[in-house]
């Protein structure tokens, strides 16, 4: 027994509509934080997290790889042994860094995954 056109479309219809219901239901919207955030209570925090501060000016060890991050009131130390880094990477520019918050002697230390710039263009100013 055959199914009409309209009860095919609708069929299709509803299947495409419970497939991106499913699909918006399962996606975690990524929310990042700004380091002064994440250090009021740093506990909250702790495991996966998206942190958006400024590269600290003279902080980034080559040699270790690890620099602080930096906001109006907090710092936080960052470890991005583990992850490559893109241009536009130097102190004092702001960039997101996904990681892991964990806390180690009492200090806290985001160990890098992921390490965001933005495009520099539009930063620079205009002469």
């Amino acid at each position: 027994m055959g199914m009409t056109r309209s009860n095919r479309l609708l069929a299709v219809g509803g299947s495409i509509l419970v497939l991106v219901v499913l699909m918006l239901a399962t996606v975690d919207p990524e929310t990042q934080y700004y380091v002064d955030e994440v250090m009021e209570d740093p506990e909250q925090f702790s495991g996966e997290v998206h942190v958006r501060g400024e590269i600290a000016n003279n902080t980034i060890d080559s040699t270790n790889y690890t620099f602080f991050l930096v906001g109006m009131y907090h710092q936080l130390f960052v470890d991005f042994s583990g992850t490559a880094v893109p241009d536009g990477f130097n102190e004092g520019k702001t960039i997101a860094v996904k990681g892991t918050l964990y806390e180690e002697s009492g200090n806290w230390i985001l160990e890098a995954k992921e390490i965001q710039t933005g495009c520099p263009s539009k930063y620079e100013s205009v002469e």
